[in-house]
């Protein structure tokens, strides 16, 4: 506890700040895995085609995805920091700005789905039959992304002010929603039409239209902390896409890279590259939901502490939940390295598959202690408006560990799969490094120092303990 700078009881209370933050976020991410694991099983029951079909517009599907988590990353450090320093008005416009930029960025998405969804689906070279079952489902999340933005923006708005539970139970009920339509309406169960893909589709526009409905509601009324104004500062504006477009860059990059990674995997066989799906389905289950409310209650806590003007204190709690990140993670790790044969065989009884699964798990496994380090620093960093430090880091982790050094491992240099193994574990190592050498020497106070006083100069105020 002494190498933190403060007492124990200074640790303890950070961790039981963010344990309280956390688990709300903790419940709400895993809903949202359960969610996709529904859709996958229910779709596995229609046929391979409507599987890969479903499969395909998800990778498109990722662009409404990384636009709200973007631009709910500059909510979420606007509204921290301004909660912190009690700045309730440019909280609600930044909070405001937020939702209206979002809507705006899905609008273009809808009409891509409805006049090219299917050709997108084509183009990567599938199958008649998948073209058109994609291009449904396609058709329908693109119809939804101006909502599904705003509920992203929206959720992580009322985070950075501290109210965690309100978009749990938003989420929660919406992708209850999700699960129920899903079933009913992808199954034809009762009274319910048998849609198919289709019902599958619908089932997420109508569960993503309320949860935006309900967060916008429950912004707008007073009983959440941040309200609805005219959004009306262009410096809130820029402010907000500085801090989210590397963060979009970000997410963009990985999902991007996943193509080419796939491809390689592919040389070594089908088995392989289901394999690789199936560890990572079980590390994202089972420890995703912990290290992404790591990351988010870094945010919510540095955010606010440097709003209150206190750069020492920011420091001290990330480091604080640095240590609760590397424990818990490191823990996560060990259990994904024991107990990685039964957990694959869960998900097929393929003798081959199942072997190259629980290879790929351990390799996830070793990773999380990296994890520990990446989300709650990187969290810390984008909780004072530093987006690109984790941009780097992923960037760099994935394009030269993840791509170019697993194939020049397994294929130029003949090590085969170990070198896809090295190469996974060598990118979270870099995305780790990064991440601390940035948070170690890089300016990140003082850029959350100088956005919070150029707010409160565009507002006409000196902000808490500035002058």
């Amino acid at each position: 506890m002494a190498l933190l700078g403060r007492g124990r009881d200074d640790v303890l209370a950070v961790w039981r700040r963010a344990v309280g933050l956390g688990w709300p976020i903790a419940v709400q991410q895993t809903l949202n895995t359960l969610m996709r694991t529904v859709d996958v099983v229910v779709t596995g029951l229609f046929s391979p085609a409507a599987v890969a079909a479903v499969g395909l517009a998800d990778l498109y599907a990722q662009l409404p995805l990384r636009i709200g988590l973007g631009l709910g990353t500059g909510a979420i450090a606007l509204s921290s920091q301004d909660t912190g320093r009690g700045a309730d008005l440019d909280r609600d416009r930044a909070v405001s700005q937020a939702l209206l930029i979002g809507f705006l960025c899905g609008l273009p998405l809808v009409a891509v789905g409805l006049l090219a969804a299917p050709s997108l689906i084509a183009v990567l070279g599938a199958e008649t039959e998948v073209v058109t079952l994609g291009g449904a489902y396609l058709t329908l999340v693109f119809v939804a992304a101006p909502v599904r933005i705003v509920g992203l923006v929206g959720a992580r708005a009322l985070q950075g002010t501290g109210d965690t539970r309100t978009p749990m139970y938003v989420n929660g009920t919406a992708n209850v929603c999700n699960i129920l339509l899903t079933v009913s309406l992808g199954l034809g169960i009762s009274v319910a039409p048998d849609l198919g893909i289709v019902g599958v589709g619908l089932a997420t526009a109508v569960s993503r239209t309320l949860e935006a409905v309900a967060v916008v509601g429950a912004i707008a009324s007073e009983r959440t902390p941040p309200g609805l104004t005219r959004p009306r500062d262009p410096t809130i504006t820029r402010q907000l896409i500085a801090v989210s477009v590397p963060n979009f860059a970000e997410g963009m990059s990985t999902s991007l890279a996943n193509f080419p990674f796939n491809a390689l995997l592919l040389l070594f066989g089908t088995e392989v590259n289901a394999a690789y799906h199936i560890g990572r389905r079980i590390y994202q289950q089972l420890t995703g939901p912990i290290y992404r409310s790591l990351s988010t209650v870094a945010s919510i806590v540095v955010g606010q502490t440097v709003g209150e003007d206190d750069p020492a204190g920011a420091r001290f709690a990330a480091r604080a939940i640095l240590v609760l990140g590397t424990v818990t993670m490191g823990v996560s790790g060990v259990v994904l390295v024991v107990a990685a044969a039964p957990l694959a065989g869960v998900f097929t009884s393929d003798a081959a598959t199942r072997a190259y699964a629980v290879e790929f798990t351990r390799v996830f496994g070793v990773s999380m202690l990296f994890f520990g380090v990446f989300f709650p620093l990187s969290g810390a960093l984008r909780g004072a408006g530093d987006t690109r430090t984790p941009f780097y880091a992923r960037f760099l982790g994935t394009v030269v560990f993840m791509l170019a050094g697993s194939y020049l491992l397994a294929i130029t240099l003949g090590y085969g799969l170990p070198g896809v193994y090295a190469g996974i574990v060598l990118s979270y190592v870099c995305w780790a490094a990064v991440v601390a050498a940035g948070f170690r020497w890089g300016d990140w106070l003082e850029t959350a120092a100088s956005m919070i006083d150029e707010r409160a100069e565009a507002e006409g105020e000196t902000g808490p303990g500035r002058s």
